[in-house]
C-alpha cells in the first residue's frame, strides 16, 4: 500500500535546520555540538518511526514539487531506502560523539564549518535514500558532492587542497559527463524518471542504446568507486578521520553503491539486465575492482590509505551481489551495505583514536599498540574479522550469501574471486593485528627519555572516541549473530 507521509521530507530537513542552528551557535562550542547531537538523534528517531510501515509491506510517498508529467522532486520510502537511511542516521549519532573527542583533542580549526557541512551532508544523504525518481536522486547526489568538499579539504594544507580538488574533479566530472546524460536519455526513452520495480523502459527500447545507457549510469555514479573511477577515494583520505569515517565508510560511498543498485533494480530491472547480459559485464568490472584494490591495499603502509583501498574493494562486493541477479546474491550485496558500514567505520574510528593518542599514522609504527590502547585495538580486531568474513561477524553473512548466489548463478569464477579476495583481506589486515598484539613497542627518543627518568609512557584513550568505536564494533558482531531483522527487510527488496 502507498501511504502519503511527510516523514521522509522531515527526515531530510531536520539536519538542514540543525545546520542553521549550528551556525547560529558558532561562538558557543557546547551549544553547537549539542545541536549537532540532538539533530542526529531526532533524524534517527524520525527514520525509525517509518520502519513499522515498511516492514508491513507499505511504501511512504511525499511530493515536494511537480514540474512536468514524470518530472518532480518526490520522496519515496521503501525497504532499501529505509535500510540505507537507518544506517546513515544512526552512524551520524556515533560520529557526532566521536567528532567531539577528535576535534577538541587536536584543537582543530573551523569546527563550526565542520559540523555545519556534516549536517548538510546528512540531509543530502537522506535525500538520496528517499528519492522517488532519478531527478530527485541526481539533485541530492550533486549536493552531497559539493557540501563534502570543504570536509575533505578541511585542513587547508596544500595536500588537503589537492586531495579535495581531485575529489571534486572526479565526482563532478563523472556526474556531469555521464550521469546527467543518462538521466536525460532515460526520460526521453521512457517518458518518466520514477523508480519502478522491474524497470521503467518500454519493451521496444533499443538494446544497444540501453547497454550504452547502463554504462553511462554505472560510471556516472563515481561514488561507487569502480575502477578506473576510484582515485578520488584514496586522495580524500587527507580529510580528518571523522570525515573519512562517516563519508568514506557510510555516507558518500554507500550513496554510490546505493544509487548503482537503484539503477540495476528500479531503472533497468532484473529481466532487462539478464536479457542484455549486463549482470555478467558488471560482475567482471566488480571482480576486477575487488582483486586489484585488495592488491593495492597490501602495498600501503599508511593505515588510512590501506583502509581506503579496502573500501574500494568492499564496495564492489555490493555491486557484485546486485550483478548476480538472483535473490540470494542480491541479498548478500544489499546486506553488505550495513555490514561494511559498521565494520569499516569502526576501523576508521580506531585509526583516528590511534592518531589522537600517539600521532602515529603508519602501520610500521604500530608495534605493541594493542597493549597501549586495548579498547581501540579490540574494536579494530572486530572490524578486521568482519571484513575478512570470519564467523560469527557480519562480513561472514555477506560472503555466505554471495557464495551461494554465485553457485545458483552457476558462476564458479565468482567463487574464485570471493576466495582470493578473502585471502587478500587477511593478507593486508592480519599483519596489523600481529604488530599490535605480538610485537614489542618501538622505543622512540621520547620513550627512552621517559624510561631514563623511570616514568612509564602512558597512552590515554579518549572516552568520547572509544565509546563510539566499541558500539560500532559490537554491532558488526551482532549483525552476524542476529541477522534476521536485516535479512527480513532485504527480502522486501529482492522478492
Amino acid at each position: 500500500m502507498e501511504i502519503v507521509s511527510v516523514k521522509p521530507f522531515l527526515a531530510m530537513i531536520i539536519s538542514l535546520v540543525g545546520s542553521v542552528l549550528i551556525l547560529a551557535n558558532h561562538t558557543n562550542p557546547n551549544r553547537r555540538e549539542t545541536v549537532s547531537f540532538v539533530a542526529a538523534v531526532m533524524k534517527f528517531l524520525v527514520v525509525l518511526t517509518m520502519a513499522t510501515a515498511i516492514y508491513a509491506g507499505n511504501t511512504l510517498h511525499y511530493t515536494l514539487l511537480s514540474f512536468l508529467p514524470g518530472l518532480s522532486i518526490s520522496f519515496r520510502v521503501d525497504a532499501m531506502g529505509l535500510l540505507f537511511a537507518l544506517i546513515a542516521s544512526f552512524l551520524w549519532i556515533l560520529t557526532t560523539i566521536y567528532s567531539i573527542g577528535y576535534m577538541r583533542s587536536l584543537n582543530e580549526h573551523a569546527q563550526t564549518r565542520f559540523y555545519f557541512c556534516f549536517a548538510v551532508t546528512l540531509s543530502a544523504t537522506m535525500g538520496v535514500a528517499f528519492s522517488a525518481n532519478l531527478l530527485t536522486l541526481y539533485l541530492f547526489y550533486e549536493i552531497l558532492t559539493i557540501v563534502t568538499y570543504p570536509l575533505v579539504s578541511h585542513k587547508g594544507t596544500e595536500e588537503a587542497n589537492a586531495g579535495g580538488n581531485k575529489y571534486l574533479f572526479y565526482l563532478l566530472g563523472t556526474s556531469k559527463a555521464f550521469l546527467l546524460a543518462a538521466v536525460i536519455i532515460t526520460y526521453v526513452v521512457s517518458g518518466t524518471l520514477s523508480f519502478t520495480p522491474g524497470g521503467l523502459f518500454p519493451p521496444g527500447a533499443n538494446p544497444t542504446l540501453l547497454v550504452i545507457l547502463y554504462f553511462l549510469f554505472i560510471y556516472g555514479i563515481g561514488k561507487a568507486a569502480l575502477m578506473p573511477v576510484h582515485a578520488w577515494l584514496p586522495a580524500a583520505m587527507v580529510a580528518p578521520t571523522p570525515v573519512s569515517a562517516l563519508l568514506h565508510a557510510v555516507a558518500v560511498v554507500n550513496t554510490g553503491v546505493f544509487c548503482a543498485l537503484r539503477v540495476m533494480l528500479h531503472v533497468f530491472g532484473v529481466e532487462t539486465m539478464k536479457g542484455l547480459n549486463l549482470g555478467v559485464a558488471t560482475a567482471v568490472i566488480a571482480s576486477f575492482t575487488i582483486i586489484m584494490a585488495s592488491i593495492y591495499a597490501l602495498t600501503r603502509d599508511n593505515l588510512k590509505a590501506r583502509l581506503a583501498y579496502s573500501t574500494i574493494s568492499q564496495l564492489s562486493y555490493i555491486i557484485l551481489g546486485g550483478a548476480l541477479l538472483n535473490q540470494i546474491g542480491m541479498t548478500g550485496g544489499i546486506a553488505h551495505i550495513a555490514n561494511h558500514a559498521f565494520s569499516k567505520i569502526t576501523l576508521f574510528f580506531c585509526a583516528g583514536s590511534i592518531y589522537v593518542a600517539t600521532h602515529k599514522t603508519e602501520i610500521s609504527q604500530m608495534s605493541g599498540i594493542g597493549r597501549q590502547m586495548p579498547w581501540t585495538m579490540v574494536a579494530f580486531s572486530m572490524g578486521v574479522l568482519s571484513m575478512i568474513g570470519v564467523p560469527p561477524f557480519s562480513g561472514f553473512v555477506t560472503k555466505w550469501y554471495l557464495a551461494f548466489g554465485a553457485i545458483e548463478a552457476n558462476n564458479l569464477a565468482i567463487l574464485g574471486v570471493l576466495l582470493i579476495s578473502t585471502l587478500l583481506n587477511a593478507g593486508y589486515f592480519l599483519p596489523i593485528l600481529y604488530k599490535a598484539f605480538f610485537e614489542a613497542p618501538e622505543e622512540t627518543e621520547h620513550s627512552k627519555a621517559e624510561q631514563a627518568r623511570h616514568a612509564p609512557v602512558i597512552v590515554r584513550e579518549s572516552f568520547t572516541m572509544v565509546f563510539p568505536l566499541l558500539v560500532s564494533g559490537v554491532i558488526s558482531l551482532l549483525l552476524g549473530i542476529y541477522p534476521d531483522q536485516l535479512l527480513n527487510l532485504i527480502q522486501q527488496v529482492v522478492r
